[in-house]
């Protein structure tokens, strides 16, 4: 176990009722660069031009979030003809299809891109593979915004989605077909080795991208996971039902056999969660401020002598540039 923090038991002379319990707090956790990028775009722009400021659906997938960017002026809708004419419209960290901002500079829309880059690089990506005369294989959940994004890159009929290993022995494209893939950025890293493992057992002259597309947070994050859970009787994470990247965490914890629950807000905690239990884990998803982290550990506290323990599986200094519509 790395080196905890200094104890946070509040009564050290052992007077407290309360039970000890061993708190594994994961790093990284929390907020990504892309996250972090896309809320600052918001905040900016409602800066910039003022409220309102529409965005085209959640700017990142987190309830508190969304809140506090609406309590600045933020309005969220689901499509671009929910936006009125003369106010700005931020498009989401997730991306979109090409023809949202078609369509937005068709009705001269000033609009702004909060896409995250990592998910840029993974579009530009399939474009160059489509003009390569490929047909792309995209490993991802059906119906999440960035799947949607990444799939509208492309004409239709060009890229085919494949979410499980049952789905590449499905598969129609035979071993003289010209093909490639791309992942999601927030698949589990494990699940989507074994899918890829199947398409090139299945498929030996599939190309590559060149890096893998699963981003660097999700990653550290499911590593972290890794760390924390066999050293857990129970891990929560933090994140929204919707957030692929926590829901992924949830399930590295289940994988390696210790119970986890995915939870929005520290109200949801109840105490006999924690009957029983010595060792309890912490992570958050890339969309989950670190205050609702404390929030947890403070509501825990209210129950149990708390000390925490940091489980570091790497660091994290990425930053992403600000659109220069908004710096300039």
């Amino acid at each position: 176990m790395n080196a905890p923090f200094p104890s946070t038991t509040q009564n050290p002379s052992g007077n407290d009722p309360r039970l000890p319990l061993q708190l594994l707090i994961a790093a990284p956790r929390g907020f990504c660069a892309g996250v972090d990028r896309a809320i600052e775009i918001v905040e900016r722009a409602l800066e910039k031009y003022g409220a309102p400021v529409y965005v085209r659906h959640e700017i990142v997938h987190n309830r508190y979030v969304v809140d506090s960017l609406k309590a600045k002026g933020a309005i969220f809708v689901e499509e671009l003809d929910e936006v009125p004419d003369d106010v700005p419209v931020v498009f989401s960290a997730h991306g979109v299809p090409k023809s949202v901002p078609a369509e937005a500079e068709r009705r001269k829309l000033l609009y702004v891109d909060a896409t995250c880059p990592l998910v840029s690089k993974v579009h530009r990506q399939a474009e160059r593979q489509i003009e390569k005369g490929q047909h792309i294989l995209f490993i991802g959940h059906a119906g999440h915004p960035e799947v949607i994004g990444t799939m509208g890159q492309v004409p239709e009929g060009q890229i085919t989605l494949v979410e499980t290993v049952e789905d590449v022995a499905a598969l129609a494209f035979t071993q003289d077909d010209d093909l490639s893939y791309l992942t999601q950025t927030t698949l589990s890293v494990d699940d989507t080795a074994e899918i890829i493992e199947a398409l090139e057992a299945r498929y030996p002259q599939i190309v590559a991208p060149k890096a893998e597309d699963i981003c660097y947070a999700t990653s550290n994050r499911q590593a972290a996971v890794k760390i924390i859970a066999p050293k857990s009787d129970l891990v929560l994470v933090i994140g929204a039902p919707n957030s692929s990247n926590s829901l992924r965490l949830v399930e590295v914890a289940q994988r390696l056999g210790t119970d986890a629950r995915l939870i929005q807000r520290a109200d949801e905690i109840q105490p006999e969660w924690l009957e029983g239990i010595g060792t309890l884990g912490l992570t958050a998803g890339a969309s989950a401020p670190e205050k609702l982290v404390r929030e947890v550990v403070d509501r825990i506290s209210e129950w149990r002598l708390v000390e925490e323990h940091p489980i570091a599986a790497a660091e994290e200094n990425m930053i992403f540039k600000l659109p220069r519509q908004l710096t300039e």
